[in-house]
């Protein structure tokens, strides 16, 4: 995991890929990362289908 203080609550919560997206960016930027340590994972997560978006999350960040 490259960011295992980010905390992204993922069971339970909206499902779409904006969603997820949204709540990964926002624990991001809580545990201070960059702007660029923050589009790094966004041009990971978008460069695939909604699984691949689901496991770069998991990559980057602490996800349930």
């Amino acid at each position: 995991m490259k960011y295992p203080d980010v905390y992204v609550k993922m069971v339970g919560e909206d499902g779409n890929a904006f969603g997820f997206m949204g709540r990964c960016i926002r624990a991001a930027r809580m545990a201070g990362l960059s702007t660029e340590q923050i589009d790094e994972f966004l041009a990971e997560a978008t460069a695939g289908d909604y699984d691949h978006l689901l496991q770069t999350c998991l990559r980057y960040f602490d996800c349930d």
